[in-house]
């Protein structure tokens, strides 16, 4: 430890002095051969280049900001289904909307305002639908209307 800066000064010396000597042959080579015409790039090829370059960084950049605001999609797809999920959404003006949520085989029937989420009904499953309603015939809309205001 006590040697430590006498090495640390003779490696930093030693490696200015091999610098400096390499530098010079450097350059007396360089000015023994130096020809305009070898030396300048052709303009058209290193625009090209510098354009690519730039296309590529950005390029990456877009598919990085991609994954970053889409790894949970894809997180998902890789794993299970799964369970719950937003079936229909319907707006009701303003603020307020409905929205039928299914979790594994059931069904429900959720409304949103901003006093919050209330839980309005359970829907019946998929496969849950009595028959006997597909077999009777569809009423008019004012009939109904009128049987719903008869029973009030």
């Amino acid at each position: 430890m006590k040697n430590f800066p006498i090495k640390t000064a003779s490696l930093i010396s030693s490696f200015c002095i091999l610098n400096s000597s390499f530098a010079e042959t450097t350059n007396s080579a360089a000015a023994s051969s130096f020809s305009p015409a070898l030396s300048t790039p052709d303009l058209g090829m290193s625009l090209l280049r510098v354009t690519g370059a730039l296309a590529l960084v950005i390029g990456i950049f877009l598919a990085g900001v991609w994954l970053l605001r889409n790894w949970q999609r894809l997180a998902v797809r890789r794993g299970r289904a799964p369970k719950l999920n937003v079936l229909e959404i319907r707006s009701l003006g303003g603020r307020q909307s409905i929205y039928v949520v299914g979790y594994e085989q059931e069904r429900f029937l959720l409304a949103s305002s901003p006093a919050g989420v209330n839980f309005l009904t359970h829907l019946p499953g998929v496969g849950d639908e009595p028959e006997s309603a597909e077999m009777k015939p569809a009423i008019p809309f004012s009939q109904a209307l009128a049987q719903v205001l008869k029973g009030k």
